[in-house]
């Protein structure tokens, strides 16, 4: 089904590259990048992104097996490690040729007895070890037991030894942090010792590359970074924001001194003034903090705030002073200022503000 949706969210490829190229710049020339794709690529569109992008990166990541499955589906060849599989959809990854994270011994196993089974022959699994996060991964000490399941057997090929970084952006954690790269190293040592061949090596994520960048081992994985946030003021300065909202205005009113607009009637109009309705609310991602003021749009480059509360698809906003009419395009975000803004003011952090783009906003690549 064609979505018509007039509110639609531009994926700035231009911008993709750009911040791609930044972080590359970053690295030795044989360092590999993994480009992180899930969460419909934090909120734009995981496909067209990954389209975009497999010829300029190495590997693909994706959460959920599902995601993965979708860039394959659109013809997308790049290796696609699968962050956080589920033992129900095993078989699926195998079918689309998609390589799994094995982070304990019940997914481990459960893939081993899968492998066994088909049978396969050397497919490519990741193990992710526990370095400090405590979220997901095995232990050190696991390690004599996960090899001596591999070398049981020649099904799987370990394709690469992984960790997730629990404070990267953080340099007053720096001690923390070091002691998971000192780790991971530890472990992957260990590890070596007892296969005949090196899998791939890593650990730093887009912080991990700005701030310790002498760790980036064969490859290195860029999430946040790629969509223009580098968890820091001077390092997000130099890249560009890929995530334009746009919308239009849908009705314009004229309201009169004392009269009120929207849900529990929350604004109450001081004087004559002018409102647009727009067809954007929190069923697109838009948080009902931004109402009452709190937030705004750019209309023909004038701010115009957001009064009233935030209705779940339509926002109205002041225009009193704003020369505007019925069917002018109206910006909800288009740079990293306006999103650092919402997410202000919406309590929370930039990757919540764009993870919550709702799938029914319209997405398009803008090259």
């Amino acid at each position: 089904m064609t979505n018509n949706h007039v509110t639609v969210l531009e994926i700035d490829a231009k911008a993709l590259a750009h911040n791609l190229n930044y972080f590359k710049q970053k690295l030795q020339p044989t360092t590999k990048i993994l480009a992180v794709v899930k969460a419909f690529g934090y909120g734009s569109d995981g496909v067209k992104v990954a389209q975009f992008l497999q010829d300029k990166v190495d590997y693909f990541a994706v959460a959920y097996a599902h995601e993965g499955i979708a860039l394959r589906e659109a013809n997308v060849k790049t290796p696609i490690l699968v962050l956080h599989p589920q033992i129900p959809n095993l078989q699926s990854i195998v079918d689309y040729k998609l390589e799994p994270n094995l982070y304990n011994f019940k997914i481990f196993d459960a893939f081993l007895t899968l492998a066994d089974e088909i049978p396969l022959m050397n497919y490519p699994v990741h193990i992710k070890f526990n370095t400090g996060l405590n979220r997901l991964g095995f232990w050190h000490s696991d390690i004599p037991k996960i090899i001596e399941s591999l070398h049981k057997n020649n099904h799987v090929k370990v394709q690469s030894l992984f960790s997730h970084l629990a404070a990267s952006e953080d340099l007053e954690e720096k001690d923390f942090t070091i002691n998971q790269l000192n780790n991971f190293a530890y472990i992957a040592k260990q590890f070596y010792k007892y296969l005949d061949y090196e899998p791939m090596l890593h650990i730093l994520n887009t912080s991990g590359v700005v701030n310790y960048a002498q760790a980036q081992f064969d490859m290195v994985r860029v999430g946040i970074g790629l969509y223009g946030f580098g968890n820091d003021d001077k390092e997000t300065a130099e890249l560009k924001n890929t995530h334009n909202l746009k919308s239009i205005i849908s009705q314009i009113h004229l309201i009169k001194t004392g009269e009120t607009v929207g849900y529990n009637r929350a604004f109450v109009a001081k004087r004559h003034s002018k409102t647009a309705t727009i067809p954007v609310g929190h069923a697109d991602g838009l948080s009902r903090k931004l109402g009452n003021k709190n937030g705004y749009v750019l209309i023909n480059n004038q701010k115009a705030k957001i009064i009233g509360n935030v209705c779940m698809d339509m926002i109205m906003v002041d225009v009193t002073k704003i020369d505007c009419k019925e069917g002018d395009e109206v910006i909800i975000f288009n740079n990293q200022e306006m999103l650092n803004h919402i997410s202000k003011v919406s309590e929370t952090i930039v990757y919540e503000t764009l993870t919550a783009i709702s799938q029914r906003v319209k997405k398009m690549l803008k090259k």
